[in-house]
Formats: C-alpha cells, structure tokens, sequence
C-alpha cells in the first residue's frame, strides 16, 4: 500500500510532468492539433509513458490537450471559425451571467481584484499572468450568477479556449498592449454590475465579444 508521502511525491511528479508538457505546448514544439505520442515524451523526460498519460489526463482537464475515447490525445485546435463561434456563444452565456449577477447585486471584489491584476501584468509586460487573470475575470463574472448551469458551462469553454489563446498569443509574439482597450472593456463590465444595470451590460459584454472575434485571430496570425 503507498504512503502518504510516496503520493504525494508521485503527485508532484505529475504536476511537473504535466507543466513541462505544457510548456512545449504553449512554446509551440507541439503545434496545435499534433497528436502527443506517450513513448516520445516519455524517452525524452526520462519516464514511463504511463506518467505521460497522467500528464496528459491533468493538460487535458485544463484544456490544452483533446482526449476522446479510442483516439489519440491531440494539441487543442481552434480553426478562424470555431474561434468566431466560440465568442459568439461566450456573447451568449457571460452576457447571460452578467444580468444575472447585476440583479443579484453580489460582492465584486474578486471581479474588481482580476481587472487591476490585468492592469499590473499588462504594465510588467507579463503576458503570461495577463491571461491568467482574464480567465479568471471571465469565470468569476459567471460564478457570481449563481446558475450552475452557466457556471459548468463556461467552465467547458473558457478552459480549452483560453489554453489556444495562451498558445497562439506565445506563439505568435503578441505583446500585452492588445490589451489596453479590453482592460477598460473589463472595468466597464464591473461598473456596470455595480450600476445594477443588468440588460446594459448583458448587451455590453455581447458587443465586446462580437469586437473581440473580429480582431483576436488577425493579431495572432500577422505575427506569425
């Protein structure tokens, strides 16, 4: 039977295992849609490929990694159009939550916390933290409308999609000052909820999604 520390060795081995791959994924050696072969991975880390299958099981509930039964576990892949689609249905459901939470009149703090987390990263130039605290704005906003369903939801978008853009915006060089008008796109949409403006910023948070679809994919290819 294993220990207690043994576990928790074999738990770190796997966060690394997983962080390492995902590294090679968001620095572009495994390229968007490649199929992962464990045997590669495993030779070139030095472990069994049975650790690269965790790994890959931990990059796969994160969203960088597609994993169907009886198919090979793949990069996340998002075509100009899936990306267009997916704003559009984040338009749908985050407007959704943003009226929700507006007529619910809930503690904002964590929401206001990730847009000056934003602000401090684009500032530092920190692209990396700019969209941890982006994704984090845009789960919090459907958190605070109290719908489990949207919740799961959003949980099943924003995960994958917000792994592409770390991947692409790598990838491609972009540079934190994209952000500058989406940071007050952001600070709008709290004021908003503050306001109790409920229908204004469902429609906001639409329009911001639509504005965003138009440019998101452009800025990443034109770096390439």
């Amino acid at each position: 039977m294993p220990t207690l520390s043994s576990l928790a060795t074999d738990g770190l081995v796997k966060t690394d295992l997983a962080e390492r791959l995902r590294r090679e994924i968001v620095e572009g050696s495994l390229a968007p849609g490649e199929r992962i072969v464990e045997g590669k991975w495993g030779a070139k880390f030095g472990v069994a490929q049975g650790s690269i299958r965790e790994a890959i099981n931990i990059l796969a509930r994160d969203g960088f990694i597609t994993k169907e039964s009886g198919r090979s576990a793949r990069v996340i892949n998002l075509s100009e159009e899936d990306v267009a689609h997916l704003y559009d249905l984040r338009g749908a459901i985050e407007g959704l939550a943003a009226r929700l939470a507006a007529a619910l009149q809930p503690d904002l703090g964590k929401l206001q916390t990730a847009v000056q987390k934003m602000r401090e990263a684009a500032a530092a130039g920190n692209r990396e933290q700019l969209m941890d605290f982006d994704l984090q704005f845009h789960l919090e906003l459907c958190r605070l409308s109290q719908n489990p369903y949207i919740i799961e939801h959003a949980r099943r978008i924003l995960l994958p999609f917000f792994a592409f853009v770390r991947m692409r915006v790598t990838t491609s060089g972009q540079t934190t000052t994209v952000w500058d008008k989406d940071l007050e796109a952001h600070q709008r949409i709290v004021d908003l909820l503050r306001e109790g403006e409920g229908e204004v910023a469902e429609h906001y948070v639409k329009r911001a999604m639509a504005r965003f679809a138009k440019a998101a994919y452009g800025q990443w290819e034109r770096r390439d």
